[in-house]
């Protein structure tokens, strides 16, 4: 059997749902809620909280056959689960992935029916799919099987989650292959948040800048991507999308998640972020791994289950969320990054950002591998979910970035040095917002490969001056700048001149 025969498309893989005796089709909330009863705290809210076996994503157990040596096994492993499918007590919802008019697919959903809280979960990020379509996405999650492995197979569209029953990995099976989608057809899938700043420039008229947002989860993406920047009416700074998106060839940035947010509830602050804490506060909201005490009262400061704490909310429960989750245009891509001898935001030209966007530099945390979180990591893209050459993910980005202008910066969300010295919230908003009014002044060195702020208004950016906190930071960043060309060289299909060009 060839390896394109060896798993059946999405749309051939199992009979129509609909016929099928042992599948629950499409069940109503109520029923979803009814089938996961049993594993049921309701919170001070009102809303549905729920504690998982897993509490994080298995990267090291995932397997896709295009970058990954599959054996006869991990084939074995996809035809189980759609045998499974075939026979068990099931469930089945089918949901609708993005909506631009060249990228939108219908996602089909497996999951026994006492894990109906994951399914529950995943009718609050995706809408749902027309009633005559075919799935172009197939996920069979099997929670209690005994081996623990993802397996993809990405040209047919078909994923098996087995011995998992953490909600991230049925979110993940169909953004995966909307990002690998993206790219076949000439664009980029981006683990990113998208939103459109409405501000005044200069001479006092409005202009409309759209922003990308690049970041390991947990660094602060969906919070800048939902904050307001303190603007009034008629400015405005809308979410158009969370998590996942795709740059394609015209400029847009096609959305993914057209219902809801998968968001990280630990330290959550009803001060500090309250537009977000009222959609995780919402009767609406489902709760993954939060504490939850007997009364129903709600610790969002507790790691009692994980710091990976999540709520799946509604999009129309955060009010900064816009109508549309397409972005007309991208103007401006900021790479969030928790890099301690990095300036709270830095200014790339196209071949440097394309380095930034190959070195993926952050800290883990515990939404990618709880075990190390807080140390160094690189992840290309900032996306752990890439199928194909990373390489050529890094000279797409570059090509699309150049030939579309598009603005790109590095934005530390962290600290300078060893934690000597915090960026904010408010920093990191003030410079968003700045930044989009045109009005930040840069100072750019050559030598230095990006250029750095001088002035950004309602900020003393002097006061975070990164030579102020990190020891022989001149010394320190020429061993990095080097470090980092090695790594890049390592990637056979990246061009040089992204490697030449490492800032």
């Amino acid at each position: 059997m060839s390896k394109q025969d060896a798993v059946p498309s999405a749309a051939e893989a199992l009979p129509d749902p609909a016929d099928a005796d042992n599948v629950v089709y499409n069940p109503d909330e109520a029923e979803l809620r009814e089938f996961s009863a049993h594993l049921e705290t309701t919170t001070e809210f009102g809303s549905p909280a729920y504690v998982s076996e897993q509490r994080s994503r298995s990267s090291d157990r995932t397997k896709n056959d295009v970058d990954d040596e599959f054996e006869r096994a991990d084939y074995d492993r996809i035809t189980e689960a759609l045998s499974h499918a075939r026979e068990d007590e099931m469930l089945c919802i089918d949901r609708q992935v993005g909506r631009h008019p060249e990228h939108t697919y219908h996602y089909r959903y497996y999951v026994p029916k006492e894990y109906g809280r994951i399914a529950l979960a995943v009718t609050r990020l995706f809408e749902p799919a027309p009633a005559d379509a075919e799935p172009d996405f197939l996920t069979v999650q099997l929670p209690d099987h005994d081996d623990l492995a993802i397996r993809a197979v990405p040209d047919a569209g078909v994923t098996a989650v087995l011995g998992s029953d953490y909600t991230g990995e049925a979110k993940k099976a169909a953004l995966r292959l909307f990002m690998y989608r993206a790219k076949r057809a000439g664009g980029l899938g981006l683990h990113a948040g998208s939103k459109r700043v409405t501000v005044h420039d200069d001479e006092g008229d409005l202009r409309t800048v759209g922003q990308v947002f690049l970041g390991l989860s947990g660094t602060g993406k969906s919070t800048l991507t939902a904050h307001g920047l303190g603007l009034d009416d008629p400015e405005d700074a809308v979410m158009v999308q969370d998590d996942v998106c795709a740059l394609l060839p015209n400029g847009t940035v096609a959305g993914s998640e057209g219902n809801g947010l998968y968001l990280k509830t630990i330290g959550l602050d009803a001060d500090e972020q309250p537009e977000v804490y009222d959609a995780v506060t919402h009767e609406t909201a489902v709760l993954e791994n939060v504490d939850v005490a007997d009364d129903g009262t709600v610790d969002f400061d507790s790691e009692t289950y994980t710091s990976n704490g999540r709520a799946a909310v509604l999009r129309e429960h955060l009010d900064s969320a816009a109508e549309e989750i397409d972005l007309e245009r991208a103007q401006q891509v900021f790479f969030i990054t928790r890099n301690p001898t990095m300036p709270p935001v830095v200014k790339l030209p196209a071949d440097a950002a394309a380095a930034a966007f190959m070195l993926g530099e952050s800290i883990q945390t515990s939404a990618g591998d709880p075990s190390s979180a807080g140390e160094a990591i690189r992840v290309v893209g900032t996306n752990p979910f890439i199928v194909g050459s990373e390489g050529e993910e890094g000279n797409r980005f570059r090509d699309l970035v150049d030939d579309l202008g598009v603005e790109c910066y590095v934005l530390n969300t962290g600290y300078l040095g060893e934690k000597a010295k915090s960026i904010g919230v408010e920093e990191s908003t003030t410079i968003l917002r700045e930044i989009s009014r045109g009005r930040v002044e840069w100072d750019d060195a050559a030598e230095r490969g990006f250029a750095v702020p001088t002035s950004v208004p309602g900020m003393d950016i002097e006061a975070y001056d990164v030579a102020d906190y990190v020891e022989d930071y001149d010394e320190k960043r020429r061993e990095l700048r080097a470090e980092r060309r090695d790594y890049l060289e390592s990637f056979d299909d990246l061009d040089e001149g992204i490697v030449e060009n490492v800032y």
